[in-house]
């Protein structure tokens, strides 16, 4: 039997997105706001002194004609009538058994999260990563910044093809730099994932920890307890699928540090989540085709 969370905000990974540590979208977000430098967790310090802009000699442009003042009035046409083929009535469906009663259960699994040992390894690892990181692009932004102070006070000593010169690799050195940091910045985004998929993997899948633990306390839908205005505690199974997610899996495979996931998934040696797009969705599709029919409910996922 699968069990199924209805009015569902988020599955299990978009609510794992607060705690992913999402270096690569900062990584962005900051390049934009310092110059073009990736600095996540730090304080950006004033943009470097940019190029003089050369002069840009400005274009007349031909005046648009102007449009009849009823043209505006004309914008706000009514739509057109179109043509309206007939289509055929909807066939008489005939009435079939009644579902089974609900019983309802309701879980956080944000609190879930919180409670997991494993979640709470790869905040440790991940976080130190991510933090080590921002420490290298800080040391080399401020060497690159160094570099440039360093060309325009002896700039009145250089020839002009010379400043030419250093000017040219402080732009490549910049750029190597993004990309380089840009790239570590993702291995570790993508590391976070595949260290969050596998518990979301164990709790959601349909033999998996909550369709477990509300089997057994034969509830047959799951809500989300940010959906619920009221409930009792008797239907609350958020600790129990916390207990029971620690027994199971205390830890996850974290990818070494340094390690691309992309790269390792090329390797073979472990199954892809491209493996598990092509996998049968459950074990019910793997059931004989005789097996007798049994009452389901559906684990719906609203992204």
């Amino acid at each position: 039997m699968t069990f199924i969370s209805l009015m569902r905000p988020a599955s299990v990974g978009a609510l794992l997105a607060a705690t992913v540590l999402a270096v690569a979208p900062a990584a962005h977000a900051q390049a934009a706001n310092n110059g073009g430098w990736f600095v996540p967790k730090a304080a950006h310090p004033d943009a470097p002194a940019a190029a003089r802009p050369t002069p840009r000699r400005s274009v007349p442009m031909a005046e648009a004609p102007v449009e009849d003042e009823q043209a505006a009035p004309n914008a706000q046409q009514a739509p057109p009538v179109l043509p309206l083929p007939p289509i055929p009535n909807p066939p008489t469906v005939a009435k079939g058994a009644a579902p089974p009663a609900a019983v309802i259960g309701v879980i956080n699994v944000q609190a879930v999260m919180q409670m997991s040992s494993a979640a709470q390894e790869i905040q440790q690892v991940l976080g130190a990563r991510r933090d080590k990181l921002a420490q290298a692009v800080q040391r080399e932004e401020g060497a690159w910044r160094g570099e440039q102070q360093k060309l325009q006070s002896e700039a009145r000593s250089l020839t002009a093809d010379q400043i030419q010169l250093r000017e040219r690799h402080l732009q490549e050195r910049r750029a190597k730099d993004q990309r380089d940091f840009g790239n570590q910045a993702r291995i570790v985004q993508e590391a976070a994932q595949v260290a969050f998929h596998q518990i979301e993997r164990e709790l959601e899948q349909g033999n998996g920890i909550i369709a477990a633990v509300a089997g057994a306390h034969n509830m047959n839908l799951v809500l989300h307890a940010e959906q619920v205005v009221l409930h009792v505690g008797e239907q609350d199974i958020t600790e129990e699928v916390a207990n029971q997610l620690n027994k199971t899996l205390p830890h996850v495979f974290i990818p070494d540090e340094g390690v691309d996931p992309e790269q390792l998934a090329k390797s073979g040696k472990m199954p892809t989540t491209a493996d598990e797009q092509r996998a049968p969705q459950g074990p019910e599709q793997a059931a004989p085709a005789s097996a007798p029919a049994q009452p389901e409910s559906v684990l719906r996922q609203h992204h």
